[in-house]
């Protein structure tokens, strides 16, 4: 079963710019900027990585997608480490795999929405403190930066949005769905206004595209400015999808 994403970048052929950070306890990879190792002080892009992907996954959009010059790319690692997937795959919290099966065996859609994973609330808090750094080690202005990821990665910074003050420019959920209900719900009316970019595709046999509605629903009936994006396909980034999230960011860190 594949749980990490599945697009394929074709880049120059150079190696990728990029450093590595330690920060709050987690690895962080960094590209982008004005010298490719994430140099300057122009808008921050902190992507999170799905379930059972190497800490690298999403590495690559940092050269596809069409930002504004100068846009730093933080790529931090889940600190779970797996005994399946490609490479070192990672995650941020484990999952009941037994349960997935069953549900698949049976034909029975998989509805996360009243889940409350038992390490959500631990890989929150730590998320928090690593925000927190970025903030101080980079000088991330959070009016200027936008916190997202893809299917496991896109919860856990969903959860993170609703669990900070902290005035961020948007919110990015990449083949993500509805999790923790009875937590979110009453934390997402204080999100009112927030450019949230939600993508995800009909064929999805990971994260069934119902999910998917449900948690467009209730960003959007909580006030969040949900711009929408399905597309024909499973558990995936299409391109189409990546030229419209680089529109989507670049409007929401160069908004005064």
């Amino acid at each position: 079963m594949v749980w990490w994403r599945c697009f394929n970048i074709c880049t120059s052929g150079n190696e990728r710019l990029m450093r590595q950070e330690l920060v709050g306890g987690l690895k962080i990879r960094v590209s982008g900027g004005i010298d490719g190792h994430g140099g300057g002080t122009g808008p921050v892009v902190v992507l999170l990585h799905g379930f059972g992907a190497p800490g690298d996954d999403l590495v690559p959009l940092a050269d596809v997608l069409n930002v504004p010059a100068g846009t730093r790319f933080l790529f931090p690692e889940g600190p779970l480490s797996l005994s399946f997937g490609p490479g070192d795959a990672r995650a941020w919290w484990l999952i009941d795999m037994a349960r997935i099966a069953q549900d698949r065996a049976a034909g029975r859609v998989r509805d996360l929405s009243q889940d409350i994973p038992k390490g959500l609330a631990p890989m929150r808090e730590q998320m928090l403190n690593v925000l927190k750094e970025i903030e101080q080690k980079f000088g991330a202005d959070p009016k200027k930066t936008v916190l997202g990821g893809f299917s496991q990665g896109a919860m856990l910074s969903c959860d993170l949005m609703l669990h900070t003050d902290r005035p961020y420019a948007g919110l990015v959920q990449l083949s993500g769905t509805l999790l923790a209900q009875p937590v979110w719900g009453p934390l997402l009316p204080k999100r009112k206004h927030l450019p949230v970019f939600q993508s995800h595709g009909v064929q999805d046999e990971i994260l069934p595209y119902v999910g998917a509605e449900r948690l467009r629903d209730a960003l959007s009936q909580a006030g969040l400015s949900v711009e929408w994006h399905n597309f024909r396909g499973g558990h995936e980034i299409p391109r189409v999808v990546m030229q419209r999230l680089g529109m989507f960011i670049t409007k929401t860190v160069t908004q005064t």
